[in-house]
């Protein structure tokens, strides 16, 4: 994957996740559907995925930067 792709798509990943555990829209969706069992058990799996998404997030970025760097300077 190339460095920007990867890094697209990490920072919607975080993003998405930290709208997931910030705010009450899956509580309210999973309400919606019927799920509201689940809701006790969403701190477990958002935020470890918090934390894995933000380090993919700044390995992605200074992938993406030294890749930029290189092909900027030739």
């Amino acid at each position: 994957m190339k460095p920007k792709n990867a890094l697209i798509a990490s920072l919607t990943g975080t993003v998405i996740v930290a709208l997931c555990c910030f705010t009450p829209i899956l509580v309210i969706l999973l309400g919606a559907v019927g799920l509201s069992a689940i809701v006790g058990y969403l701190d477990y799996v958002l935020l470890p995925a918090l934390g894995i998404l933000i380090v993919l997030t700044v390995l992605s970025y200074f992938r993406y930067r030294k890749s930029h760097r290189k092909n900027c300077c030739k």
